[in-house]
């Protein structure tokens, strides 16, 4: 038995429970965790704005050991340290044989899958595959990646989603090229590693926007030279600071309607905007397209920043190594299973960074 955190249902409290955890079966591997980044995806699968399985144990950004692994497993042995990839791809979808493997159409399927029991013997499900809000769980061997050399353990549980989606948001999606200027709308785990990402491209003015003006110390220190908080202007806010024209790129971490659409808004004719916060289906964005045309700027998705996570780890570790990337800086709150409730209210408030559970 381990202790994890359970979605009993959609909209109901986290309960924070013994479930049973089985031997790794062929191809699966059995992982000790370190530690796992509260995202606020984890929230959206709480309140139904993104769907899955239930009862299920949620967490999708973690780190931890290898205990144990089943037949056929090879790439990983017990006692390595792992990243969780939550999002795997099978290798033969249409998306993953155009190169997209960051829309792999089979990458969840894992999550309808039992993987655990409760006490009471009833089915648990692995929420986005990997169920990293628990003391250990047992994974497709797919959802394990190498921890990269020089990377600590704990540390390298933001590379599993806020850094990878963060970094490729900014180099896969935006593409941000050296001299040019970015905002980042939303300072959260993410938008702090859009920051960093957008100031290791060679960013000359970068631009945080959020809700909360006590996030701004936190913004300066990942790499912006400029704070907004959020208002109706921001736009105009903006555009003040570069020369009336706005930014080259914008990147959007929040989700929400109105910041789509301040974001686009913020950048200059001919500008790149990258949708990166997952909203709900109320949140609709409209444009006129006289608009369109006349501003001729870019609105784009971005899943999971674009990357490919055996490619883009070793990537960031050089990053990190060479002290370019903070991964520790992006960690506001330091905290246990019990408290990630409390977590998940600190995000609706708009209150820090990460929060990370230590295990």
């Amino acid at each position: 038995m381990v202790r994890a955190a359970i979605l009993p249902a959609v909209g109901s409290a986290l309960e924070i429970a013994g479930i049973e955890l089985p031997e790794p079966g062929p191809g699966q591997v059995r992982v000790r965790l370190a530690a796992a980044g509260v995202c606020h995806s984890d929230l959206s699968l709480t309140n139904g704005t993104m769907r899955v399985p239930v009862p299920a144990v949620l967490g999708h950004e973690g780190a931890g050991t290898v205990v144990s692994v089943g037949d056929g497993v090879t790439h990983v042995v017990p006692g390595d340290g792992v990243v969780l990839n939550w999002a795997p791809s099978c290798g033969s979808c249409h998306a993953c044989s155009l190169g997209e493997v960051w829309l792999c159409g089979n990458a969840l399927a894992g999550a309808a899958d039992v993987y655990a029991k409760r006490s009471d013997g009833s089915d648990l499900h692995p929420g986005l595959n990997v169920a990293a809000f628990a003391e250990e769980t047992v994974v497709a061997a797919g959802c394990v990646l190498p921890v990269p050399d020089g990377v600590p353990l704990t540390d390298a549980a933001l590379l599993g989603c806020a850094v990878l989606t963060g970094y490729g948001a900014v180099h896969h999606s935006a593409k941000v090229r050296e001299g040019e200027t970015v905002a980042v709308h939303g300072v959260g785990g993410v938008g702090l590693a859009a920051l960093q990402a957008a100031r290791i491209a060679g960013a000359e003015r970068i631009v945080a926007v959020d809700l909360s003006p006590e996030k701004e110390e936190l913004a300066r220190a990942a790499g912006a030279t400029d704070y907004v908080v959020a208002s109706e202007t921001t736009a105009k806010d903006i555009r003040k600071l570069t020369g009336g024209h706005g930014v080259d790129v914008a990147v959007e971490c929040a989700g929400r309607a109105v910041t789509i659409r301040t974001a686009w808004e913020s950048t200059r004719r001919g500008g790149r905007t990258t949708v990166v916060g997952i909203g709900g289906k109320d949140q609709q964005v409209t444009f006129n397209a006289l608009e369109l045309f006349h501003w001729g700027r870019t609105l784009s998705g971005c899943v999971y920043g674009n990357s490919d996570p055996a490619v883009d780890l070793p990537v960031l570790a050089g990053h990190v190594r060479a002290g370019r990337l903070d991964l520790a800086a992006l960690v506001t709150d330091r905290i246990g299973l019990d408290d990630i409730p409390a977590a998940f209210e600190n995000m609706v408030a708009g209150r820090g960074g990460r929060a990370l559970v230590m295990f």
